[in-house]
């Protein structure tokens, strides 16, 4: 067989991802939350919406899993609540979501007698880098509600790999920006201020460094770790192995759109102290040994999309507010 199940195909890396595999020839159900408008995202609009069966169920649904996942031979989870700030207001909804979740898809696809899965991780999971670049071996340390999440997700996965042999797979994305991301994310948040014709950019922490991918470049890491049966029960990162800080990205993005710009520090924005995460560069070492994988964006490039399609859809956000 050839049907992926995707959860969280509707969202930021998802609908990427969903129409990616179609486009590969890929039998894809793409999964994601139950609305009453039966809404599909950013799928809603996308030109091979006719070319996949979409299902809205509860990833905190055990059954509405089991029912999705029937006839499927893999499963991509990327189903997740994601932005930190609100993990500080709802732990509780990060555990449901992230960990009761990700026990879900490994229980039905387990039941099911699935061929493969691969649980979406976050390099938030590593907290600061206690050494660069940071490889699948580094220490694990929750700084956020959020980040302890998916701690507790992958490691529950890993478990049934090593309790079951079940063929789990890990992907650890870097940061991830591109067309469609939510405005919680520092890229679309400077992009759309300035769009909006502000020059003075509100921003939490100036000096942390991030390592950002763009996501069609991500999605083409799960397409080659899926193929790839050598990483099976293993964790892969997918990152440049390159870092800018908040301040040099920001003035990048000013530079890409030929405009002026003034840093104002926010409170608001800035994490608690001993919950920011200072330093992030990936080791990508193990996924260009195993797999063929090569990004085609570099930062430039991929911002210069990022903000083509922010300019047409300024619409979708608010750029005059903050957005846990």
């Amino acid at each position: 067989m050839n049907k992926i199940f995707v959860t969280g195909a509707t969202g930021f890396i998802g609908s990427h991802l969903v129409e990616l595999c179609v486009d590969q020839g890929f039998d894809v159900i793409a999964f994601d939350r139950y609305n009453p408008n039966n809404h599909w995202g950013w799928l809603e609009d996308s030109e091979y919406k006719n070319d996949m069966e979409v299902i809205l169920g509860d990833v905190r649904d055990y059954d509405s899993i089991f029912k999705g996942l029937e006839g499927c031979s893999a499963v991509f989870h990327l189903a997740a609540l994601i932005g930190i700030p609100y993990s500080y207001t709802s732990p509780l909804a990060y555990i449901r979501t992230n960990v009761e979740g990700t026990y879900n898809v490994l229980e039905a696809a387990k039941n099911l007698g699935l061929e493969q899965i691969l649980i979406t991780s976050t390099s938030e999971t590593f907290g600061t880098a206690q050494y660069v670049p940071i490889d699948e071996k580094h220490p694990l340390v929750g700084q956020s509600p959020y980040a302890a999440s998916k701690i507790a997700a992958d490691q529950l996965a890993l478990s049934y790999h090593r309790s079951f042999g079940f063929p789990i797979k890990i992907v650890r994305p870097f940061n991830t920006y591109g067309p469609r991301q939510s405005a919680r994310a520092v890229i679309p948040t400077v992009a759309c201020q300035l769009l909006n014709g502000n020059h003075e950019i509100s921003l939490g922490n100036f000096s942390s460094t991030r390592d950002f991918t763009f996501v069609k470049d991500i999605c083409e890491g799960f397409l080659e770790i899926y193929n790839c049966e050598e990483l099976l029960g293993e964790v892969i990162n997918i990152g440049m192995n390159e870092e800018i800080s908040i301040c040099d990205l920001a003035k990048t993005i000013a530079r890409l759109m030929d405009m002026e710009i003034d840093l104002i520090k926010d409170e608001k924005r800035i994490r608690p102290e001993h919950s920011e995460v200072k330093q992030l560069r990936c080791d990508n070492s193990k996924l260009l040994t195993h797999t063929t994988w090569t990004p085609k964006h570099d930062l430039d490039s991929g911002l210069k999309a990022t903000i083509d399609w922010l300019s047409s859809n300024l619409s979708h956000y608010k750029p005059e507010d903050y957005n846990v």
